[in-house]
């Protein structure tokens, strides 16, 4: 079974020619109408997992407005730190490339993603959460309790990922 995001049909068939073109899938007998996974698309996911799971780096997204520093310095950096992984915010990295094309970099470089929905002064607070988002577990947190929240993102990294290789 595989999963899309695709709201339209050609999306999905552009998919599925990007797949084929690349021999990850195939069509076992094409009067049938479903593909399956070939040798080089089994080969392909795992040479994804290996990188991935060998990572460790966290990127961040985030808004790089001052106002979200403290939360940087004192909530989701020393978080990610505290579950044994190096926290990677593109803003605070050196490079001469275009910005995209380095988020893309680190981006295949990270284990994991952590992504801050914050909107408005105070941060996320429940029943704030974007309805774009909300299907999705989130840590909701504001500025009086960063302690809480830094422990919270340990434990959430610690729980769904596993202790990086810097882990106390």
């Amino acid at each position: 079974m595989a999963w899309s995001e695709s709201i339209r049909p050609e999306e999905v068939t552009y998919l599925v020619d990007y797949l084929e073109s690349r021999a990850w899938i195939g069509r076992p007998d094409s009067n049938l109408g479903f593909y399956r996974i070939t040798v080089d698309g089994y080969a392909r996911l795992a040479e994804v997992e290996e990188a991935a799971t060998d990572s460790s780096k966290a990127f961040v997204a985030m808004w790089f407005d001052e106002s979200m520093d403290e939360v940087w310095e004192n909530a989701i950096k020393p978080g990610i730190e505290d579950a044994g992984y190096e926290a990677i915010r593109i803003d605070h990295k050196e490079h001469l490339n275009k910005i995209d094309d380095e988020i893309i970099a680190e981006l295949r470089r990270a284990r994991f993603i952590v992504a801050d929905f914050t909107h408005g002064d105070d941060g996320d607070s429940i029943g704030k959460v974007h309805f774009d988002t909300r299907q999705y577990p989130h840590i909701l947190w504001d500025m009086d309790e960063l302690d809480a929240f830094r422990r919270a993102l340990t434990t959430r990294i610690s729980a769904t990922i596993g202790d990086g290789p810097r882990a106390a």
